[in-house]
């Protein structure tokens, strides 16, 4: 599959880095395009997380959501992995900025027309259920007859009965609108620590923790004074909690380069990273009041 290009990945990274509430005029061209593309290849889709969310109890897109969610399931309703690459080949070819990407718990398929984002996530079954980020476990019985609805003057699917599974994904407040920064902590709340992936990742995550400690991603914590914390913690959703070192350098043992949830607490201090990048024995520092942590070469 072509890769992106260094300009159509530089777009990419720019908008997730400066995450922004989507336009919705433009949201909406995009998504019915993107719908006009599966439909014509036979690809049934739903739409998941925020999107459903905004679906079902707005009937609109969420003002201040930065992205469009939607979802497939491998394996129900025809789809199997060679059918994903000819979509992306149409979607290049039809001007959108897109590649696709496997993890051991879906293939994504990162779908950019600036400024509007598009996640498509396809998802492997587990013990009859898919894993949606950042690790929450959902029944696959919810994928299997989707339900459609009337959305954007076109109709979508959603799982079924989306009520039921926005109250998995979100808790029982599901239908209280939340802004950023209230709503991840309903939905990190339902996740148990180191039991919400698969078993393929927890095997890769202890094998790289014990037999691999220098693919540890290292986060050098930081206070206000910009001095190191000592025993700082950092939990990555669903894989774990890690603490910091008499230097204030704390080892995520992550199983592979993607996008994570982070705690980070100390003296009082607590924040969520709700959508971080992190790869595997790259360094960073952590800073209060900061977006993201910030890579360094100097730990």
């Amino acid at each position: 599959m072509e890769k992106l290009t260094p300009a159509e990945e530089a777009v990419h990274n720019r908008l997730v880095e400066k995450l922004a509430p989507l336009d919705i005029p433009k949201a909406i061209r995009v998504l019915l395009e993107i719908k006009e593309v599966m439909d014509q290849a036979g690809i049934s889709f739903f739409l998941r997380q925020g999107t459903c969310l905004g679906a079902i109890r707005d009937k609109a897109f969420i003002p201040w959501d930065d992205d469009i969610d939607i979802g497939s399931v491998l394996g129900l309703h025809g789809l199997t992995e060679e059918k994903i690459e000819p979509v992306v080949r149409t979607l290049r070819e039809r001007g959108f900025i897109t590649t696709l990407g496997r993890t051991d718990d879906f293939i994504f398929v990162p779908i950019v027309k600036p400024p509007v984002m598009v996640d498509w996530e396809c998802y492997r079954i587990m013990n009859d259920a898919v894993f949606m980020y950042p690790a929450s476990r959902i029944p696959v019985r919810f994928f299997v007859e989707l339900k459609k609805v009337d959305f954007i003057g076109s109709e979508f699917y959603v799982p079924n009965p989306p009520e039921e599974y926005l109250e998995v994904k979100y808790g029982p407040e599901w239908h209280v609108p939340k802004p950023p920064g209230d709503y991840e902590k309903d939905i990190i709340n339902l996740i148990s620590e180191g039991s919400s992936y698969g078993r393929t990742r927890r095997l890769k995550q202890a094998i790289t923790r014990r037999l691999l400690p220098w693919r540890a991603a290292t986060v050098m914590v930081l206070d206000e004074r910009d001095q190191p914390v000592t025993d700082a913690l950092i939990s990555v959703v669903g894989l774990g909690t890690f603490r910091a070192n008499k230097q204030g350098i704390v080892k995520l043992h992550v199983p592979c380069d993607f996008w994570y949830a982070l705690i980070i607490k100390f003296n009082g201090h607590e924040r969520t990273l709700f959508v971080e990048k992190v790869k595997p024995a790259r360094k960073y520092i952590y800073r209060p009041g900061e977006e993201h942590l910030q890579a360094s070469s100097d730990l």
